[in-house]
C-alpha cells in the first residue's frame, strides 16, 4: 500500500517538528493492518514505538505532576497521571491536533471504523512521541508532550472520573443513572464496546471505548457535557 509522504508532512506542520527520518514518521502512523496489507510483518508497524512512546509520557507526565503539585502525596499524582494518559484522554488530545486524519490503515480496517477508535489514536500518539524521542531526543519528546499531549488537565480529569462525577451529580438531585452495553466487536484482542447511558430513563450520552469501563467512561463523558449545558 502506497504511502501519501506529502500528506504525512501535513502532520509535521502541525505538531511543528521536522523529521530528520521520516521512515519513522511513517511507521508511527502505520497500524498493524497496514503493515500486515503491505507485506512489512509486525516490526513494519507502531507497536514498538508505542511502547517506546509509553515509557516517555510516563517519565514527563510524573516529572509535570511533580512540579506542578507539590503538596500532593504520591497516590494523589499516581491518580491524575493516570487520568492525564487514559486512552480517552489521550485519544481526544490527539483528535485536537488532528493526529486520526493521518493514521495509516489496512482496507478493513478502515471500513470498520478504526480511524474514529480511541484505542489506536491513543496508540498512535504514543508512537509518534516515540518516534521524536528517536529522531531528535529527550527535549523535543518533552515539548511535544507539554503542548499536545499534557494541555488540558481538567478535561483530562472529567474523562478518567466521568462515572464517578455523574453519579455525583445526579444523586445531588435524587436520580438514577444505568448503562447499557449496545454492541460488542472485533477480536479479543482489540475489542471495540458501545454502551449507552441514561438518567431516569433519559438517554444522555453514548461512547464507545476499548473496553466495557471505557465506554462508560465515555458515555458518562457526553452526558455531564449535556447535563453542564443545559
Amino acid at each position: 500500500m502506497k504511502v501519501d509522504m506529502k500528506k504525512l508532512m501535513g502532520l509535521e506542520r502541525k505538531i511543528g517538528y521536522r523529521f530528520k527520518d521520516r521512515n519513522l514518521l511513517i511507521r508511527a502512523m502505520a497500524h498493524s493492518s497496514f503493515a500486515n496489507e503491505s507485506r512489512l510483518g509486525h516490526l513494519g508497524s507502531n507497536e514498538r514505538l508505542e511502547f517506546l512512546g509509553d515509557a516517555v509520557l510516563e517519565v514527563v507526565s510524573s516529572e509535570f505532576l511533580y512540579q506542578h503539585f507539590p503538596n500532593l502525596p504520591e497516590g494523589e499524582l499516581t491518580k491524575k497521571r493516570a487520568s492525564l494518559v487514559c486512552e480517552p484522554a489521550l485519544a481526544m488530545q490527539a483528535r485536537a491536533f488532528g493526529l486520526p486524519s493521518y493514521l495509516l490503515l489496512g482496507k478493513g480496517e478502515e471500513m470498520t471504523g478504526g480511524r474514529d477508535r480511541d484505542s489506536i489514536i491513543s496508540d498512535a500518539a504514543e508512537a509518534l512521541l516515540g518516534a521524536i524521542y528517536l529522531d531528535g531526543g529527550f527535549a523535543n519528546a518533552k515539548e511535544f508532550v507539554l503542548k499536545f499531549l499534557l494541555n488540558d488537565i481538567e478535561h483530562a480529569r472529567l474523562f478518567y472520573d466521568s462515572k464517578t462525577i455523574l453519579q455525583e451529580f445526579i444523586q445531588d438531585r435524587g436520580q438514577s443513572v444505568e448503562y447499557e452495553l449496545i454492541s460488542e466487536e472485533g477480536p479479543d484482542h482489540d475489542k471495540n464496546f458501545v454502551v449507552e447511558v441514561s438518567v431516569d430513563g433519559r438517554l444522555l450520552g453514548k461512547g464507545n471505548g476499548h473496553t466495557k469501563k471505557s465506554a462508560e467512561q465515555a458515555a458518562a463523558y457526553e452526558a455531564l457535557r449535556l447535563l453542564k449545558e443545559e
